[in-house]
Order: structure tokens, then sequence, then C-alpha cells
């Protein structure tokens, strides 16, 4: 265990030698700065032309536009989570092969598995902060703006963390397989396809397609991060929220039921299985 933590060590300086810390948490700051400012400023906006009109903003309607506001600021949080995942793990291995010093590193007493997973443990050790800090900035600097807190946020947090670990994972194994180039490819394809699986399925439960809900189901099992974030969603709306939107079946982007405790142990399990598939992977390469 040592040996692992020493490798994570050194993932964390390479990341800080890098400065990829420090642009990340830049432009993390320019971010959320700008969501506030224009959340502010929409809220201010509909109050204006509902006084104009002489009126004021019916509670519900203000209700559903806070949520909306949030829900948007935290799908793109999700979104940026995802992309942290993927590129700063894209380069783990393959980017120690390519560069060859991996070949440096392997005759020290440090096993095979110790240095991958030291690697994981690293990496994620840099992105799972990262979404729980810039998630808690968003919900709680838009309370202080609109005075709406999900009614689950830390629920929601999770799913979302569990989402990050999964493509982080799955981003390892590429590396173990793949020149940094290819995992980078075949990470953007896998991406889009479980988006587009999703977006799939909802098309299908709107037109009444059991073809297309199947389409969508499967994706979410190959790809389930389109299907996580879906069900994160479901604890950032108020209940009044959701029930318009399962009646209508119209946002593709969001979830109104909570995701199945099997399917989320589905998950766990698939991401250890993934990460114990990257370790005999990198145990049986040949350098």
């Amino acid at each position: 265990m040592k040996n692992v933590l020493l490798v994570a060590r050194f993932a964390w300086r390479e990341a800080v030698a890098r400065r990829l810390v420090v642009a990340i948490l830049l432009l993390t700051l320019v971010f959320v700065g700008l969501y506030l400012y224009g959340t502010d400023a929409l809220l201010r906006s509909f109050q204006r032309r509902a006084a104009d009109l002489g009126r004021e903003l019916p509670g519900q309607s203000l209700l559903f536009a806070n949520a909306t506001l949030v829900l948007m600021g935290m799908y793109i949080a999700n979104f940026l989570g995802s992309l942290m995942a993927v590129f700063t793990t894209i380069a783990a291995v393959s980017g120690e092969v390519d560069s060859g010093t991996i070949q440096s590193v392997l005759p020290k007493p440090i096993r095979r598995w110790e240095f991958v997973l030291g690697k994981w443990l690293g990496h994620l050790s840099l992105v799972l902060p990262y979404i729980v800090l810039l998630s808690l900035a968003l919900m709680y600097g838009a309370q202080a703006i609109t005075g709406y807190l999900p009614p689950q946020p830390f629920n929601a947090i999770a799913i979302m963390l569990l989402s990050t670990l999964f493509l982080l994972t799955l981003t390892l194994l590429g590396s173990t397989l793949f020149s940094t180039l290819t995992t980078g490819i075949v990470m953007f394809m896998l991406y889009g396809l479980g988006w587009a699986g999703g977006i799939v399925g909802s098309v299908g439960a709107l037109t009444g397609s059991r073809t297309l809900q199947q389409i969508g189901e499967v994706s979410g099992y190959i790809v389930p991060s389109d299907q996580l974030w879906r069900g994160a969603s479901v604890y950032l709306q108020p209940d009044a929220l959701r029930q318009v939107q399962d009646v209508a079946r119209g946002n593709p982007f969001v979830g109104t039921e909570p995701l199945a405790t099997g399917y989320l142990l589905w998950v766990g399990i698939y991401t250890l299985l993934i990460l114990l598939l990257s370790l005999w992977i990198f145990w049986r390469r040949d350098f």
C-alpha cells in the first residue's frame, strides 16, 4: 500500500507541475462567477418584466425558474467533471509508455498493479474533490441569489461522483490498452454513445416506441454516465417540477424517477471489474 500511495503522490505532483490544477481552478472560478452573475441577471429580468406588467411572479413559476437555473448549472458541472475525469487520466499509463519513462519505473520495487492502482487513486483524489466543491459552490451560490436549494443535494452529488468514478476508471483502462490519442478518441465515442442513447431513450418514451426505449436502456448499461446524471437530477428538482415533466415526457436532459438500487449496484460492480481488468492487462503487457 505504501507504493500505491507513493505513485498517487507522484500523480498529484505531475498534475501540479503541468499547472493542470491551477489552470482548472482558475477556469472554474471564471465559470462559477459567470454562472452566478447570469443567474442574478436572469432573475432580475424576470422580476422587472413582471413589474412592468404590474404583477408579481407566481410562486410556482418562480420556483420552477429557480430550479431550472440550478439544473442548468449542475448539468454543466457534471459535464465539466466528466471532462476532467477523462482528460486528467487519459495519459496516466499511456503517457509513461509513450515517453519511455515506464522503463525506469518498472525495474524499481513497485509492482505493476501498484503502479496502476496508484495512478487511479491519485487522479481520483484530484477529480472527486473538484466535483464536490464545484457542485457546492453552484448550489449554495444560487441559493444566496434565488433562495432555492435542491431538496436532496447530497444525493445528487453522490450519484455524480459515481458517474465520474466510472468514467475515470474506464479512461484508465483505455490508457493501459491504447496510446493517449487512441484512448481520447475511444472515450469521446463512448461518452457520446451514452449521451446519444439517453436522448434516443427519451424520444422513445415520448413517442411510445419500445425499440427506442430499449436502445436507451442498453446504452445506459454499457456507458451509464448519462443515466447517472438523470438519476442525480431527480434530487435537484422540487416534486411539483418532477410531476410536470413526468406528465409532459418532454425533457431529454433530466430524469423524473430515482434510479433503482440494483442499477447503482451494477454500476459499482461494473466499475470495479473495469479497474481489475486494467490491473490484469497492465500486469500481462510486454514492454
